[in-house]
């Protein structure tokens, strides 16, 4: 049971949003600034960071949902998101993207883990600047969203075929899109119920 009064209609990320629209609307827009077409990363690729630092940080909502849109974005290759979570020594990826991931899992240990050695190897593999700046700041905002979604308890579904058609919604409209849904819906349901 969340901590706060939310909407019982919207889990996780979306019920904080619908409680604090000006908080959210930023919010969605750090996440459509680091995981859309502005990314140095693919999309798919910028998901599953998200999803992988979301599984460590064990935020079921977080996890769930950005590893769905990371499945969408890699289409007949999204065996790929659910190997990664697994096991990313054996994962069917880039040497460049395991090096990243294993940056961002530094970095949801604590920003000082990432070492000169980690950096250097994952320029070795190809590894731009961006890439490692995008990485690292996707890493440390996702703590950030995992910290605020189970800080305040927020409810999370079970049932994958939620968190499918979230994560096809989420890789197909982006999140400022989602921001504007949300707010819409809102602002929909106090209407209805200050008339009944």
């Amino acid at each position: 049971m969340p901590h706060i009064p939310l909407s019982p209609d919207l889990p996780g990320i979306r019920g904080l949003v619908a409680y604090r629209p000006d908080t959210g609307r930023s919010l969605y827009e750090l996440a459509e600034a680091l995981l859309g077409e502005n990314s140095s990363l693919s999309r798919a690729e910028s998901e599953l960071i998200a999803a992988y630092v979301s599984s460590r940080n064990e935020c079921l909502f977080c996890t769930s949902s950005h590893a769905a849109a990371s499945r969408h974005l890699y289409g007949d290759e999204a065996a790929t998101v659910d190997a990664v979570l697994h096991d990313i020594k054996t994962a069917p990826i880039s040497d460049k993207l395991k090096a990243l991931l294993n940056i961002a899992g530094k970095v949801q240990l604590g920003g000082r883990n990432v070492t000169d050695e980690d950096v250097a190897e994952a320029r070795r593999h190809g590894a731009t600047d961006r890439q490692i700046h995008d990485a690292v700041l996707i890493a440390a905002a996702f703590c950030m969203f995992n910290r605020y979604v189970d800080g305040l308890a927020t409810w999370a579904p079970t049932d994958p075929e939620v968190y499918a058609e979230m994560g096809r919604r989420m890789a197909e409209n982006g999140y400022t899109a989602r921001f504007t849904q949300i707010i819409n819906a809102r602002e929909a349901s106090h209407a209805s119920h200050s008339t009944t």
